[in-house]
């Protein structure tokens, strides 16, 4: 079974709404382990002062040491969806960079059906679920064990 570290902004409550509706499709996946989905925002080092130095650290050290962990990292690209924005979350690209960089296969979720998708993510993508086309369904079949090539059909930037 497959852990998840799901990167992804939760700033505001579509962004969370989004989070669940992805996590409950990772959940029900036969191929990942439901109970090692991991969520940066639900370890947020709360003993600290949030913005402190020591909060910091913690949460920054806590993320790259899940993501080091997980067997996949799965992308959740929509930031500012409800405003148009088409620009990703930076602390999301962040993450995804750093998973590529430790080889660790990236699975990205988008919402948007208008979005257009950066190359660097398009290229270090192994798959790719369009959220507005049937992809949530899919994402809940995936065989994360196979890891099949599935790119984006999206036009790149």
């Amino acid at each position: 079974m497959n852990k998840v570290y799901l990167a992804a902004p939760f700033f505001s409550d579509q962004q969370q709404q989004r989070i669940q509706l992805v996590k409950q499709k990772l959940q029900i996946n036969p191929t990942i382990d439901s109970q090692n989905v991991f969520l940066p925002q639900e370890h947020q080092f709360e003993e600290e002062p949030f913005g402190s130095r020591a909060w910091q650290q913690y949460v920054f050290a806590s993320d790259i040491r899940q993501i080091q962990r997980a067997d996949i990292l799965v992308a959740i690209l929509d930031y500012k969806l409800e405003e148009g924005d088409n620009e990703g979350d930076s602390g999301t690209m962040f993450e995804i960079g750093t998973a590529f960089q430790a080889r660790i296969p990236i699975a990205v979720v988008q919402f948007d059906p208008q979005k257009k998708l950066n190359l660097m993510i398009a290229q270090s993508l192994t798959a790719y679920f369009d959220a507005s086309h049937q992809g949530l369904t899919e994402l809940a079949a995936y065989n994360f064990d196979e890891l099949k090539s599935k790119p984006a059909d999206r036009e790149v930037f």
